[in-house]
């Protein structure tokens, strides 16, 4: 999935395989240039929200869960651009993220960044290990963008956001961004993922109903749950609908 969504981005770690089977999944759902578009906006969301809790909300720390292969505006160099001592933990458990990883590293001298190979459910050895960079203590942003959707139901998806958000300090956010199951083009990506079978993952749409349970317990910062393309857009962005929900919102 890391590579095919490298692909969608522009970006060049990606093999032929990852450029078929995304031409194939996308084919009923407005084709490779529309998934580019949604990705991309997906992607601009995680800047815009990285940018808010580096300025308004005056967060350091960053914990991003899934963070897949880098590419630009990764959560490092937006948030130490803000705030050059900005600390940001990346986690993932696909080797070929492992293998791109130094490209996570280059950290500001004021700040930190590092990444370690992990699956994410194991929330205790996780935070165990992110600990040696971040202050549990302190105020941390945890991150989950474009992530939560490849977790089905059977997964126990609801099971993923609580442990880290217990063990995180008031004052703490959470930033999700889901695709949308309200899409017509969503499903039938869904679909044609589950029936390649050059694909290793699935795709679970869920609708905002279905997403908002993630955020229990917090308080979402306005506008709340919306499209992406909706959440503080900058005046120079283009608009659209794209089908992710997208989110961020602060423990109190």
């Amino acid at each position: 999935m890391a590579r095919v969504y490298d692909y969608l981005l522009g970006g060049t770690t990606n093999f032929a395989v990852d450029r078929e089977a995304a031409v194939h999944v996308t084919a009923g759902a407005g084709g490779v240039e529309t998934s580019r578009r949604y990705v991309r906006a997906n992607r601009r969301f995680l800047g815009r929200a990285v940018r808010y809790l580096a300025t308004e909300a005056g967060v350091r720390q960053f914990l991003d869960l899934g963070a897949g292969i880098p590419t630009e505006n990764n959560v490092h160099e937006v948030a130490q651009q803000v705030a050059p001592d900005s600390r940001i933990v990346y986690v993932d458990d696909d080797p070929i993220v492992l293998a791109h990883a130094h490209q996570l590293l280059t950290s500001t001298p004021e700040g930190a960044a590092t990444f370690f190979k992990h699956d994410i459910r194991d929330h205790e050895a996780v935070l165990a290990q992110t600990a040696a960079t971040l202050d549990l203590s302190e105020p941390i942003a945890v991150m989950l963008v474009s992530m939560l959707h490849l977790f089905p139901d059977t997964a126990n998806p609801y099971g993923i956001v609580p442990p880290y958000m217990a063990a995180v300090p008031p004052g703490s956010y959470l930033v999700i961004s889901h695709l949308a199951s309200e899409s017509e083009e969503m499903t039938k990506l869904g679909e044609a993922v589950e029936d390649n079978p050059t694909t290793n993952y699935t795709l679970t749409m869920r609708s905002h109903i279905d997403v908002a349970p993630f955020f229990d317990g917090l308080e979402l910062v306005e506008p709340g749950l919306v499209l992406v393309d909706d959440w503080r857009p900058d005046p120079d962005e283009p608009g659209g609908d794209t089908p992710f929900h997208g989110g961020v919102a602060r423990k109190p």
